[in-house]
């Protein structure tokens, strides 16, 4: 049969050809128009009930991770010239497309009591009226301080650390115009940092997103380039040969470009997952041609004719080809079975692309040998190089003499990884794929020392009815102690809910006295009542318009039924995250009953975490069924028990080998290295398959099992 079909490709190798090239332009011209994918959150199924409650978050309160930080550590934060140039550094940020407000310090505003209109009139704190002089600018620096709202908000008092709140526009963050717009932002920020010699950190999930989906577009083009490139000289030192290199290539060339173009008629964008396809089509490709290449030079040595040693070539390693690729094939289509649509679209892409890798390599290398001149004899000098046969040779001594000291080594070096796989530990960060030299992981930490962190944490509590009003004093003590208990937390940075604006509203209702910040009672309300609509500020603006009440307007829903609690806390990572989100859960059971209120805990954390999990469980659960698959294969090839035994052998060890090792060394399972085991089980695979079909192909006619192995060794 693969004789036959052989034979059919040369006969037809032009027609072959051709489609493959018109194929292969215009897999080129889908792979131009692919796009990067900026969402983190698709590792959750959507029938998730956390990623559930994090898209209903977002319909009803809008985005929680657009909101861009930029920090400063000075004591001369309100010297006239730093403040001046700060002010316009912030009013330039506001002019970027994209940025929808920015909340910081020269933006900040107070609430001025008027006792002749009982109404409460919202007042920029650093007009420019009251900062024309350092003399008055250091009094309504004064004023800003006697604000407890702002405490830990944008200004750290025991460390002078200054914080500037950029949110950016959520629709434009799901698009390529993000790195437009945080870069015209880290350019005005750099430019000011020069200005006045201080050190800007930036941070928040919409640089972290945006300069780590930058990095993965330019690390993959190296990594690329790099992967050809070591491809290349292995080759070349392998075969001496430029055409072979070049050949062999090729093959991996089209093989990446039908990756990218697959990718885009599935309807799938580049990934941190789906980026690692194009190196995982060279790393198989590659052997695939040293393979056929071998065997096409041992053929025509054999048999001193072209056409012959073509034919062979296929007939003898065209099924040992397509059962490797078939089973690494499902080694990466299995994730195509869980229910994160991250894997799924990495597992589809990457076991269709290692399939099509076969057919590739089928047409293409057979196809442009034909029309090559033969090998010359020191292209096939290999074939005789004494290294190579003085290591096969003692592959063949330890293999056949030395079985007792392998098994045994084989035992230790298990005994080894399995107390390296009792260290291992399973825990991921949002930046910790990051050198910790990076600054975009300095940056973070200091955002972390100051203000207890970037990452959104938000919490819904709701009164599971519209006819319940969230805004009694009942639950106003009970939503102001849950935000006590958040802030006293070590590792959130300090909440803001609408009780804080009404604190804010009884600070100005006794005449700005800062012992006054703090929750109205029964009788504040009552003499509150006038004062709690804002009205218009001096300069006749709306008080929606302004910084602070459209800050404290998306706290509360339409219907006064759910109320948001939004903090900021650390990178705790995917360990202690649970952790956390368990102990604010319970303190929240014990605030709000759980038969009359619903409390829900979302967000980005939330959501990474959950992530985590999946992308981490949907790794066990693909090895399960890839061993399965692969088993079904391996006896539809050998149609033995005992050499499917064998063949699943050498395939767990290298996992429990690379376990141990990642255990030792102190790589955690994380989403970034779960992919690590799918590809020690292909290279596994194709190593095993390869050798038992070379075996298989020589048992009727070598005289003996040990020669038959030795053989095999040396094929």
């Amino acid at each position: 049969m693969w004789e036959s079909l052989g034979k059919t490709v040369l006969r037809y190798r032009i027609v072959l050809l051709a489609l493959l090239a018109i194929s292969t332009a215009f897999m080129g011209w889908q792979a131009a128009q692919v796009k990067i994918s900026y969402e983190f959150t698709r590792a959750i199924p959507t029938d998730n009930d956390k990623y559930l409650a994090y898209q209903a978050f977002r319909q009803k309160f809008g985005e929680d991770g657009n909101l861009m930080v930029l920090g400063v550590q000075t004591k001369d934060f309100f010297k006239k010239s730093f403040f001046d140039d700060y002010r316009r550094l912030q009013a330039d940020i506001k002019k970027v497309k994209g940025v929808e407000h920015v909340l910081s310090v020269p933006g900040a505003v107070g609430l001025q009591k008027n006792d002749s209109t009982e109404k409460l009139a919202v007042e920029p704190l650093f007009a420019d009226s009251l900062t024309a002089t350092q003399a008055a600018l250091d009094s309504a620096a004064l004023r800003f301080r006697s604000l407890p709202f702002y405490r830990d908000l944008l200004y750290n008092p025991d460390t002078d650390a200054w914080l500037m709140g950029i949110n950016i526009n959520g629709a434009l963050m799901a698009t390529k115009e993000r790195t437009v717009v945080v870069g015209a932002i880290t350019s005005m920020v750099d430019a000011f940092s020069k200005r006045q010699g201080t050190e800007v950190h930036l941070s928040g999930l919409p640089l972290i997103r945006t300069q780590v989906a930058t990095r993965i577009q330019n690390e993959m083009r190296w990594f690329m380039l790099g992967s050809f490139g070591l491809a290349a000289l292995i080759l070349l030192l392998f075969f001496r040969s430029l055409s072979a290199t070049l050949l062999s290539l090729a093959v991996v060339l089209i093989g990446v470009v039908w990756s990218f173009g697959t990718l885009h008629l599935m309807g799938y964008k580049i990934t941190l997952l789906t980026a690692l396809i194009p190196p995982l089509v060279v790393v198989i490709g590659i052997p695939n041609c040293i393979y056929f290449l071998n065997k096409y030079h041992t053929s025509f040595r054999n048999y001193a004719d072209k056409h012959s040693a073509l034919v062979q070539m296929v007939a003898k390693m065209g099924v040992v080809t397509l059962f490797c690729n078939i089973s690494a094939a499902i080694g990466f289509a299995v994730f195509a079975l869980t229910r994160s649509a991250l894997l799924q679209e990495f597992g589809a892409v990457a076991g269709l692309n290692i399939l099509l890798l076969f057919f590739i390599s089928l047409v293409f290398i057979p196809g442009v040998l034909s029309f090559l001149k033969p090998p010359k004899e020191r292209h096939m000098r290999y074939l005789d190089n004494s290294i190579l046969q003085r290591w096969l040779n003692r592959l063949e001594g330890w293999s056949l003499r030395h079985r007792k000291t392998i098994y045994a080594v084989t035992v230790l070096l298990l005994a080894g990884a399995g107390i390296g796989m009792a260290r291992l530990q399973s825990v991921g960060y949002i930046v910790d794929d990051l050198p910790k030299t990076d600054k975009i992981y300095t940056d973070l930490k200091f955002f972390e020392t100051q203000f207890k962190g970037v990452m959104p944490l938000e919490i819904v509590v709701d009164t599971r009815s519209r006819k319940k009003n969230i805004l009694t004093l009942d639950n106003i003590q009970r939503v102001d102690s849950l935000v006590q208990y958040l802030a006293g937390r070590p590792y959130i940075g300090k909440p803001l809910a609408f009780t804080e604006g009404l604190k804010f509203v009884r600070q100005a209702f006794y005449e700005g006295d800062t012992a006054s910040y703090a929750v109205p009672n029964e009788f504040d309300l009552i003499g509150m009542k006038e004062y709690l609509t804002v009205r218009k500020d001096s300069a006749g603006r709306a008080a929606q318009q302004n910084s602070m009440t459209r800050l404290l307007s998306t706290f509360v829903d339409s219907s006064k039924q759910q109320a948001r609690i939004s903090a900021a806390m650390m990178d705790v990572g995917s360990q202690r995250l649970p952790l956390i989100l368990d102990s604010v859960q319970i303190r929240a059971a014990q605030l709000f009953d759980t038969s009359k209120y619903h409390v829900e805990l979302t967000g980005t954390s939330v959501t990474f975490l959950e992530g985590s999990r999946f992308i981490i469980n949907g790794l066990k659960e693909s090895i399960l069924w890839a061993f399965g698959l692969i088993a079904l294969c391996m006896l539809y090839l050998f149609r033995s028990v005992r050499i499917l035994l064998c063949s699943l052998l050498p395939n767990v060890i290298p996992l429990l080998l690379t376990a141990g090792v990642m255990g030792w060394a102190g790589v955690p399972l994380k989403p970034s290295t779960v992919l690590i085991f799918s590809v020690t089980l292909g290279i596994a695979i194709d190593i095993t398959i390869r050798f038992l079909v070379n075996y298989k192909q020589h048992i009727a006619t070598a005289p003996s099992v040990e020669a038959n192995v030795i053989g095999t060794i040396h094929s």
